[in-house]
């Protein structure tokens, strides 16, 4: 029997964790992890027991993004089926970022790609020092079109506009000063003290007032992300993946070599 691919458990004060369980794909998530994690935002939504979530991965990494043997499948598909692939996963990103508790992430090792998406769905965030992180689609030809939203609401667009293009890692530090993270701790043991101190501090707020100061802070920035919206990202990574040079980054990066528009 294949483990599972999400560890979901919700203790008896409210606070829920979601662990992606993927450590030997360094927690990539496939079309069958994020249906589990949409399914999974979903009770959390709808259990009025819940006061938190806390959002990890097992293993050294957070996560590192789409998996790649999902995204190969992927090109072979009919536009129309990877618009709705696409619109799936940005579904699950809006899911996270409006579900009405507060939601905390903790980071170590590998947050790359779509991790990154995650990471700023997310209201707080803590890192370890060593974590990484990378906005990796345009090394293989595409773009991040379904975690944009979140991830310039994060870093603005000024920032944006360098780790979108460039796709080179940065570090905890430097996550800090874009403002995609908000905390950055020394160690894993670290971690998982500071996640204590942040449940004990959420938990003294009023479970209702912590919701509602929540949809406050969406409403006066006025951000949206409706069904059009979703679509038309969708529509554009669908697009990429499609194209020639999606399709040879992604088989350049399964065959470990340079894509043919690499130059020394």
């Amino acid at each position: 029997m294949a483990p599972e691919q999400l560890l979901v458990d919700i203790a008896a004060n409210g606070v829920a964790t979601i662990a992606f369980n993927r450590p030997d794909r360094h927690n990539a998530f496939d079309d069958a992890m994020i249906a589990e994690l949409a399914n999974a935002l979903e009770s959390l939504r709808v259990n009025g027991d819940v006061r938190v979530l806390i959002l990890a991965g097992e293993g050294k990494s957070f996560s590192a993004g789409a998996d790649l043997n999902y995204m190969k499948r992927a090109a072979g598909f009919s536009k129309d089926e990877n618009v709705e692939g696409a619109m799936r996963v940005g579904r699950m990103l809006v899911a996270l970022r409006n579900l009405p508790v507060p939601t905390v992430a903790l980071v170590q090792g590998a947050a790359y790609g779509g991790g990154v998406g995650l990471v700023a769905a997310c209201d707080v965030v803590v890192a370890t020092a060593s974590a990484q992180f990378a906005l990796t689609e345009v090394k293989l030809g595409l773009v991040p079109a379904m975690i944009s939203p979140f991830v310039i609401e994060a870093i603005g667009a000024r920032q944006a506009r360098r780790y979108f293009q460039t796709a080179e890692r940065f570090d905890a530090a430097q996550a800090r000063q874009i403002g995609l993270v908000h905390d950055v701790v020394d160690d894993e043991a670290a971690l998982h003290a500071k996640r204590d101190q942040l449940v004990d501090t959420i938990l003294a707020a009023g479970p209702e007032a912590a919701s509602h100061a929540k949809a406050l802070v969406t409403d006066i920035a006025g951000f949206s992300l409706d069904e059009a919206g979703l679509r038309d990202l969708a529509g554009r990574i669908a697009g990429r993946r499609a194209a020639p040079e999606g399709l040879e980054g992604i088989a350049a990066f399964l065959e470990k070599r340079r894509p043919a528009w690499a130059t020394d």
